[in-house]
């Protein structure tokens, strides 16, 4: 039911039009995605990816991964261990991407010139929701 939720959520924001874009954009950038949660499932089991180079993905519950570890095909990596896999950006695929955004820029990629965008791109009227939620 939860995926259905997200599912609806990404067509109603035109994802794959987003998806399209940003495989231009980053054709053969080395790419990590941060957030493994049901929202990046949701994109993973209806959209095809294979457009980005996801060298891992990211997420603090990958804290104690083991070596060789894979989520859905994908290395994984600590939050901590982001920059030492040299990306050029960091996307960003959760719901309430503000505040990780945040996060991640005053802690793991302070003073890096890794770049962190959104996976998903988001309407401004809820960008600002989340804000002053």
């Amino acid at each position: 039911m939860e995926n259905d939720f997200h599912l609806e959520y990404l067509q109603k924001v035109n994802f794959q039009k987003n998806l399209n874009r940003l495989n231009k954009k980053l054709k053969n950038k080395p790419v990590v995605i941060y957030g493994t949660g049901v929202f990046f499932e949701a994109i993973k089991n209806n959209y095809d990816l294979s457009g980005l180079n996801i060298i891992a993905v990211s997420d603090r519950k990958f804290a104690n991964h083991s070596d060789n570890e894979e989520f859905f095909g994908y290395k994984v990596c600590a939050p901590e261990e982001i920059v030492s896999l040299k990306p050029e950006y960091v996307l960003v695929a959760t719901i309430n991407i503000v505040k990780i955004m945040e996060s991640l820029e005053t802690t793991v990629l302070k003073g890096t010139k890794i770049k962190l965008l959104p996976l998903v791109k988001k309407p401004f009227k809820d960008i600002w929701n989340e804000i002053w939620d």
